[in-house]
Parts: C-alpha cells; structure tokens; sequence
C-alpha cells in the first residue's frame, strides 16, 4: 500500500448534514468517500426514515447501507436548547453544511443559507429540494415517483399502452450528483476567493436535465417519443431478442455494424440489398420485422453463441443479467471492484466510487449505528457549544 493511500483529496473538510432518505445522503456519501468528516444529523430514537426502509442487509436498510457509509451518526433533538448549542457548535467549525428538510423547515430551524452564512461567509450551504426556492411549487412535497411524473419520464418508459417508471430513485440520484458536484465545484471556488456560496440544487431541474433530449424531441418535433419497452425509439436494430435458451441484447449504430451483422452474424447478405432495411429510418419503420428475422437466426444458438458471434463481428451487445448477479458480475470481480464495508450488525462487499484515481483510495467507512457517535462529538463541542449559550 503506498502513501497515496492515506491521503484523499477531502481530508480535514468537515461537512454538516442534516438529512433524510437518498439525494442529500448520497451527495454526503460521496464528501465521505473522498476523506471529508461528514457528521449526520439523525432524531432521537428514529433516525433517518432511509434507515427503515427494508431490513435485507444483515438486518440494515440496503439504501441505507449504499448512502450512509463513511458517517458520523448523532442523534440530535433540535428543538432542545441544548442540542441546538451543540449543531451550531459544530456548524461553526464546519465547511460545508447540506439540508433536504421539507419546504419551510431550515429557515424556521435558522438553518437556512442567510442565517448560517451571515456569521459564516466562507461556509459552503446546500440545499435540496423538490422543486427550488420559488414558484408556485415551492411548498410542494416531492419524492422520486412523482419528479418522474412531473419531468415526463414515466410517460417516456414503459410499453406503448402501459408507461412505467424507472426501477430504481433516479430523481433522487442525478440531485445527490448535481449536489455533490456543486459542493465540489464550490470548494475549488473557496480556495481561490476565500469565500463559500449557497447552493440549491432542486429535484425537477436535475432530472430536468437528464429528460432534456426527449423533451427537447417532443417540443421542436411535434411528437413525444415512442415508448418501446426495452427497445429504442429511433435505433434498429437496438434491444432485446430472444434465443434458443435466453435473450440477448445488442445495438446497431450504423450501416458498417448493419453490413457486418448481416453477413457474419445472421449470415444472410441479401438483407443488405432489402429495401426495408436499407437505412436506420427504413429499419426504425420495419423493426418489428427485423426483429423476427433475428430471433429466427438466433433460435438455432443459445445466448453465449450468439454473444460470440456478435463480439467476432464488432456488434455490441449484453446479457441479461438480475441486479444480483452484478454483484458477482466476472469484470467487476476481475477488477477487484468491492472492498468490505463494516455494517452494525455485520459486514458486506460494497462497490467502489465509479471514478478510480491512481493518486487515492476511496475511504469507504463503516455504516453507523444510529447515534453511534453522539456521545463522542458531544464531548468534542462540549466547549464551544457552551459559549453559545
């Protein structure tokens, strides 16, 4: 293990968090994996509602465990004077300080970007929230279901008679990358000016982003996009086709990848000179036929022979595989892509940050117990927490 090792490029920053559920947790997580102190904010007794969400790791919530390791855990009463004394002792000494209260909460706690950052200009504050600070939808509760309602994404996924939302918190997700990135950016920022910024970051323009393309397509085309399962809309031949054991994926993108897929693949060259198939436009119009002429091909193979004819031809392509069998998945296996991860009631193999550096190694902490660190950092702010009295 070299030196590199011990050294990330977060050490020494403090981050404050008084947070629930997946965006700002994530975001944090993130502070935490490249060496910041991240102490979490949780109420007595309960803790963040994320912690109870299911009980399938070792006992622990698997959102929990996934958006909570590296932390420090204190259980904090901030309606009690004391406990107050003790949050603001430790804001004071923070550099950054994240929130997801519902709409309304952080201003009436005097958590909000004016208040903290009077006293403290050069602190960094971010706040998350559904919709932003203004506009008729500002009070508005949100959760991810219904950001994927409001930006368009349910009615861009699913079959043509039924839409269906994405299969994991994806609204919350891109928030918790834009935070992260924003307190990033604002970090690097400091360290030239000497002054922090207040930052928010609301769920409907993050996955505002993310839906920019269908809705750009929907607006100036005069049509949504076509909801095609696990197909794509403007692609053929792209997804899912069935062999003689499974299904696999593969995607065209061009005529070089058409030519090749015909005559070394499918090993029918006539297709080329078919009219139906002559361009992307023509395939798009007479997929569902297309599709047929593959499976029939692919009917005489199981799923590893028709992924090694495609990969002898250049033809992208994939497996479908569970969301359990990426945790055995043979390259992240190969790469050594997990490290342990300690866990209140025992321990599992998480993966690592997506970004690898040759400069560090991400920290990856043990998930706490809720309150796991109270005792400790009451002792720790013990004076300063006095003086604010």
């Amino acid at each position: 293990m070299s030196d590199n090792d011990f050294r990330r490029p977060l050490d020494g920053l403090l981050v404050v968090a008084v947070e629930q559920a997946v965006a700002a947790p994530f975001a944090t997580r993130q502070l935490a994996d490249l060496g910041a102190r991240v102490v979490k904010i949780e109420r007595p007794g309960a803790g963040d509602f994320a912690r109870g969400y299911d009980r399938t790791v070792h006992g622990d919530s698997s959102y929990f465990v996934w958006l909570n390791r590296g932390k420090e855990s204190v259980e904090l009463d901030l309606k009690e004077p004391a406990d107050r004394r003790v949050l603001d002792a430790i804001i004071a000494r923070a550099d950054v300080f994240v929130q997801n209260l519902v709409p309304g909460a952080a201003e009436r706690a005097g958590l909000d970007a004016a208040t903290l950052r009077t006293a403290r200009p050069e602190l960094i504050h971010c706040s998350i929230s559904g919709y932003g600070p203004e506009g008729p939808y500002r009070s508005k509760k949100a959760y991810d279901l219904l950001l994927q309602c409001e930006t368009g994404l349910v009615l861009s996924t699913g079959t043509p008679e039924t839409p269906a939302k994405a299969g994991f918190s994806i609204a919350d997700i891109a928030t918790g990358m834009y935070a992260y990135s924003g307190i990033l950016t604002a970090l690097y920022d400091r360290d030239h000016t000497g002054t922090g910024a207040s930052l928010h970051v609301a769920m409907i323009d993050a996955l505002g982003e993310w839906m920019s393309q269908p809705a750009y397509f929907s607006r100036y085309g005069a049509e949504p996009p076509r909801r095609t399962e696990a197909k794509h809309p403007s692609i053929s031949p792209y997804g899912p086709y069935r062999t003689a054991d499974g299904t696999v994926f593969l995607g065209v993108q061009n005529d070089r990848e058409w030519q090749r897929l015909c005559r070394e693949v499918l090993k029918q060259p006539e297709l080329l000179t078919d009219s139906r198939f002559g361009s992307n436009p023509d395939r798009v119009v007479h997929d569902a036929e297309l599709a047929d002429l593959l499976e029939r091909a692919f009917a005489r193979h199981t799923s590893a022979e028709v992924v090694e004819l495609l990969e002898a031809a250049g033809i992208a392509n994939a497996l479908l595989r569970t969301p359990e069998e990426l945790t055995r998945h043979p390259q992240l296996v190969a790469r050594n892509r997990f490290r342990a991860v300690d866990l209140p009631g025992g321990s599992m193999d998480a993966m690592l940050p997506p970004v690898m550096s040759d400069a560090w190694e991400p920290a990856m902490g043990a998930v706490p117990p809720l309150g796991a660190h109270t005792a400790a950092i009451r002792a720790e702010f013990a004076d300063a927490a006095e003086d604010t009295r």
